[in-house]
């Protein structure tokens, strides 16, 4: 399968995300989806920006959902990345399964917003994106809140216990 690595990061493309996580996880590029940043033609440029050597596409979640399928089916191996566990609930109840060969979601940062719990250090969520963390867990995905590859990391399991 070509997506070789699935990541919710609010800040979706970043220095450490190349420098840390595509050197564990070689990748032939990534896509990006995030209907804000997509309809920001400064932010978009500055996100493929922090990309030299790996081709990056930044889509919104409607487009995400129309090329991802050509994505899947290619032999090159692709990192996706969402803002948010609800773009990546939206692009599988469209029907394309995010799962890739470790069948993992990767959670890095989730900034402490409005209405959010904090449930680890530096990730905290929204009743909404709680809901859609339990929905991923339910199709499959193993969803592991680890911000670099070499740090300790808990589950999702961990994580709802925070929530009580």
């Amino acid at each position: 399968m070509s997506i070789s690595f699935v990541r919710i990061d609010d800040r979706v493309i970043h220095g450490q995300l190349i420098t840390r996580w595509a050197r564990e996880l070689p990748c032939d590029g990534i896509v990006a989806i995030d209907d804000a940043v997509a309809a920001d033609p400064l932010l978009s440029s500055v996100m493929k920006g922090a990309v030299s050597d790996t081709r990056v596409w930044l889509f919104d979640t409607a487009t995400a959902i129309e090329k991802l399928p050509k994505v899947i089916d290619s032999e090159k191996r692709y990192f996706v990345i969402g803002k948010s566990p609800l773009t990546l609930q939206r692009i599988e109840q469209a029907g394309i399964s995010l799962k890739n060969g470790n069948g993992k979601i990767n959670v890095g940062p989730m900034s402490a917003r409005a209405n959010t719990i904090t449930i680890g250090p530096n990730q905290s969520v929204t009743p909404d994106e709680t809901a859609a963390f339990e929905w991923l867990s339910v199709q499959g995905h193993a969803i592991e809140f680890r911000l670099v590859p070499d740090a300790s990391f808990y589950t999702w399991q961990d994580a709802r216990q925070k929530l009580k």
